[in-house]
């Protein structure tokens, strides 16, 4: 049988001291309806403006995760929401009155213990995963990042960190079933390096920090007036430094726990995907910026996948949407260099174009002239035609603009294209546009069968003036 959704069985109310921002803060995990995903609410802005807990919405992972939406923001999120996907809750709606979720002991161990006392409750709608088909690769070299999806049958995590540390050494950390989550990696705390806890006082970056919500490595020789003015600053007794190279204000809960940290990290930043996927994970030194790239990366694998089971239907004897006159007072190209006819669909996020192809196409006289083939280049700039005709859709005077290609990535040919063929040129926003810059998944069929894919990045940029 098909796995339910799963919420909370009744509220739960949380309150402590955002670690950055050191408010008090109160936050309260709520039950939500089927396929609600997890959305955060700011019960203390006007009108109470949601943030829906998407990969696209990270602003900012500095020390954290921060999301945005609605001009209202939240940061330090990850906590919560591994300990919602390592509960196996797939809706939450989170009410908190600060701009940060409070930090607690800096593990999850508070939100599923909390959780496991309360409960949940299956729902009506089955649960859907979505199942990797191919190998996704994010690799940060200068870093020393490197992410890895490979296609699986369930879902597992394995993560490698190597600071260049002698007190922490390599560690390595895995996860293989959900069920193990609550007592292996939930309770792994925070950690910091002596020399960043340092910087991050003297520039007030954790005023909600506190030597007992985070393991702290000493990387360096340090006095005990070092010390002892340290645990001043946080009004501790005075500590010492442990063989293990820790202060010994705490004891490892694990001796990889700095890498279960890591991974339960992970996990709540792949939350952010907003759907449960199949895959093997393996993570060498993931930290908030490289695993917000990946679960973006990993929302678009998803979102083109659900496109590509969506092809147009050309039905040549229905009035076209947009017809030559207007594709041209639209698109500033001409002969020999308009490569669309006409436009049979336009909405917020996608378009449809048609590109009649005839043996009298300039280029086949030199490409080839016993073999005429259209070249891939053109494909994807008869694509690219028609992706501006929804994207200059969106400026008020799209005259005075034009589009210029950022990025051609993952462009795949799939067969031929020789006169007598009709291309239907369609394009998917695959994130909002932000800041003139747009992001679209292309697929060009004949019939249909796909001929071409790949995503196309461009920029709208004014050309001319109003003067």
């Amino acid at each position: 049988m098909a796995e339910k959704q799963r919420t909370l069985k009744a509220p739960i109310t949380f309150t402590g001291k955002g670690l950055h921002t050191g408010v008090d803060v109160k936050m309260t995990l709520k039950p939500a309806p089927d396929s609600h995903g997890y959305v955060f609410k700011r019960m203390d802005l006007p009108g109470e403006p949601v943030i829906n807990a998407l990969a696209e919405n990270v602003v900012q992972t500095s020390r954290g995760t921060t999301l945005e939406e609605n001009g209202a923001r939240i940061s330090t999120i990850e906590h919560v929401l591994a300990s919602f996907a390592g509960m196996g809750i797939d809706n939450v709606l989170v009410e908190v009155d600060g701009p940060e979720a409070p930090i607690l002991d800096g593990s999850a161990l508070a939100y599923v213990k909390a959780i496991e006392e309360t409960g949940t409750v299956e729902q009506a709608t089955d649960r859907k995963y979505f199942i990797l088909k191919e190998k996704l690769e994010y690799y940060d070299q200068e870093q020393g990042i490197h992410i890895i999806a490979y296609p699986d049958k369930v879902q597992s995590i394995n993560v490698l960190i190597d600071y260049n540390s002698k007190v922490l050494g390599n560690q390595h950390a895995s996860l293989d079933n959900l069920e193990h989550f609550k007592d292996q990696i939930a309770p792994c705390r925070t950690f910091v390096f002596l020399h960043e806890l340092e910087y991050l006082i003297k520039n007030d970056l954790i005023k909600g920090g506190d030597v007992d919500n985070a393991v702290v490595i000493v990387d360096r020789k340090i006095s005990q007036k070092e010390l002892d003015h340290l645990a001043d600053l946080f009004h501790k007794p005075h500590m010492k430094v442990q063989p293990e190279g820790i202060l010994n204000n705490v004891e490892l809960r694990f001796s990889n726990e700095p890498a279960r940290h890591k991974l339960m990290d992970l996990m709540g930043d792949l939350a952010l995907v907003g759907r449960w996927f199949k895959a093997k994970i393996i993570a060498t030194r993931p930290g908030h910026q490289s695993n917000n790239e990946f679960a973006r990366a990993l929302r678009q694998v998803m979102k083109k996948a659900a496109l590509q089971k969506q092809v147009p239907v050309y039905n040549p004897n229905l009035e076209p949407l947009i017809d030559i006159n207007e594709v041209k007072r639209r698109l500033p190209h001409r002969y020999p260099f308009l490569m669309v006819d006409k436009v049979i669909r336009l909405d917020e996020k996608s378009v449809v174009g048609i590109k009649n192809v005839t043996t009298n196409e300039p280029f086949f006289t030199g490409h080839f002239p016993d073999e005429p083939v259209m070249p891939g280049v053109l494909q994807i700039e008869a694509a690219a035609q028609v992706g501006g005709i929804l994207v200059l859709g969106t400026v008020p005077d799209p005259e005075n603009y034009s589009t210029y290609f950022l990025k051609i990535d993952k462009v795949k040919f799939k067969r031929k294209v020789v006169p007598g063929d009709t291309l239907i040129l369609k394009m998917d926003l695959l994130e909002p546009i932000r800041r003139g810059i747009a992001l679209m998944f292309a697929e060009i069929f004949v019939g249909n069968k796909l001929v071409m894919e790949g995503e196309l990045m461009a920029q709208i940029v004014k050309t001319k003036s109003n003067d």
